[in-house]
C-alpha cells in the first residue's frame, strides 16, 4: 500500500523543512533531531515501543545502574567493542529518564564501550543511542525486574548477585509469587535464591514441616542447583 496525495505532501514539505537542519550547530541539531523524533513518536501508532524513538543522548547523562547482577568476560566484551566498532551500535541502550538522566536498565556494556573505547566515543560525538522504557516503571524495583527480565531473556546471572536481587525486592515488600511473575521464575527457584542469602527475614512468609534437617538445608545452599538459562 503506498502513500497518497496528502502523505506525499507531507513527505515532501518534511524534507524541505529538514534541509535548514544543516544550518544548526552540530550539538543544537542533535537535540533539534531528538525533539522531532519525539513528537513523531507521539505520533506513531508504535508509541507504546520504545524502539519506536531512538534517541541521541550526551554519554555524561547515561548512568550505570547499581543492581545489575550480568556479567560479561574480557574476552565477550572485548569483542562486543570490536563488534560496535566494525559495525556500528545496532542495538541501543535501554533507559529510564527521569532527573535529567537516562539510568540504564540494559546495555550496561554497551554503555561502557561507548564511554571508554577513545574512537569509538569520538565517532558518536560524545553521545550514547537509548530507549526509554515505560514511565509507569517510576519504582527501584520495577526498573529491577525491568533489568532482570532483559537479562534472562538472554542468558546467566551470576547466582550469588541474582540472590542479591531477589532480597531487595523482598525488602520491598514483594512476596514469592510476584518476584517469580515479574522476573520469570518458578517458586521453587525464587525459594532456592532465598535461601542462599542464608537471612532469617528472607523465609518470615515461609512455612516448614516437622521433619525439615538442617543437613538438607545446608545442603541446598551450598548446592543449590540452580539453572538461570532461558
Amino acid at each position: 500500500m503506498g502513500i497518497d496525495l496528502l502523505g506525499s505532501s507531507i513527505v515532501s514539505r518534511t524534507k524541505m523543512l529538514f534541509v535548514e537542519l544543516s544550518d544548526l550547530g552540530e550539538s543544537e541539531r542533535i537535540e533539534v533531531i531528538n525533539e522531532i523524533k519525539l513528537e513523531l513518536h507521539n505520533k506513531s501508532p508504535f508509541v507504546n515501543e520504545p524502539t519506536d524513538c531512538v534517541l541521541w543522548i550526551s554519554d555524561d547523562r547515561v548512568v550505570a545502574n547499581d543492581y545489575n547482577p550480568n556479567k560479561v568476560a574480557p574476552p565477550e566484551q572485548r569483542l562486543l567493542a570490536q563488534s560496535i566498532s566494525k559495525d556500528g551500535f545496532t542495538q541501543p541502550i535501554v533507559t529510564f529518564a527521569h532527573d535529567g538522566i537516562y539510568e540504564v536498565v540494559d546495555g550496561f556494556h554497551r554503555n561502557l564501550v561507548g564511554k571508554q573505547n577513545k574512537a569509538i566515543r569520538k565517532r558518536i560525538l560524545h553521545h550514547l543511542p537509548v530507549t526509554v522504557i515505560n514511565s509507569a516503571q517510576s519504582s527501584k524495583a520495577d526498573r529491577i525486574a525491568s533489568t532482570i527480565r532483559h537479562n534472562r531473556a538472554r542468558g546467566r546471572h551470576q547466582v550469588e548477585e541474582m540472590s542479591k536481587i531477589v532480597l531487595e525486592l523482598v525488602r520491598r515488600n514483594w512476596n514469592e509469587q510476584k518476584i517469580g511473575k515479574e522476573l520469570g521464575m518458578e517458586p521453587d527457584e525464587v525459594l532456592r535464591l532465598k535461601q542462599i542469602t542464608g537471612l532469617a527475614e528472607m523465609f518470615a512468609d515461609t512455612e516448614f514441616t516437622k521433619a525439615w534437617e538442617i543437613q538438607d538445608s545446608i545442603e541446598t545452599v551450598n548446592e543449590p542447583n540452580i539453572d538461570l538459562d532461558v
